[in-house]
């Protein structure tokens, strides 16, 4: 009888398979995938604006400043906690505005509201230009 002779040879067409049906499946799955998209709303004006408002100024590098009756200033995020404390304690519940520059990162004004929710503000509203 002759001697079996091993064979060294690896079957790839069961892989081959297997790719083309995983091809065809993301083929087939990835129209139906849905991006994540918003439309943001646009704003023709304001209902009513308050009197007499807190107003922070987010600017396009994330720097801060606050506009009062005194004039607008630079401040930093302590200072801003440490005026907004401040406000609360001279008037119980002011309004604050928060005015983002159109080119500020949108973690830079989060991390202002951020704040003012902190605080307990309760009338806090996003200043917007008019069309």
């Amino acid at each position: 009888m002759r001697p079996r002779r091993l064979k060294n040879e690896i079957n790839v067409v069961p892989y081959i398979d297997v790719m083309l049906v995983l091809l065809v499946i993301f083929m087939v799955a990835t129209p139906m995938m849905q991006t994540g998209s918003i439309e943001l709303p646009a704003v023709e004006k304001a209902n009513v604006t308050p009197e007499n408002p807190l107003r922070i100024e987010v600017g396009a590098n994330g720097e801060l400043k606050v506009v009062d009756e005194a004039g607008a200033r630079a401040v930093d995020k302590t200072e801003l906690t440490a005026f907004l404390a401040a406000a609360q304690a001279k008037i119980p519940q002011p309004a604050v505005l928060v005015a983002g520059d159109k080119t500020a990162s949108y973690e830079s004004v989060l991390t202002v509201l951020d704040e003012i929710k902190k605080l307990g503000f309760d009338r806090v509203g996003l200043e917007t230009a008019r069309k």
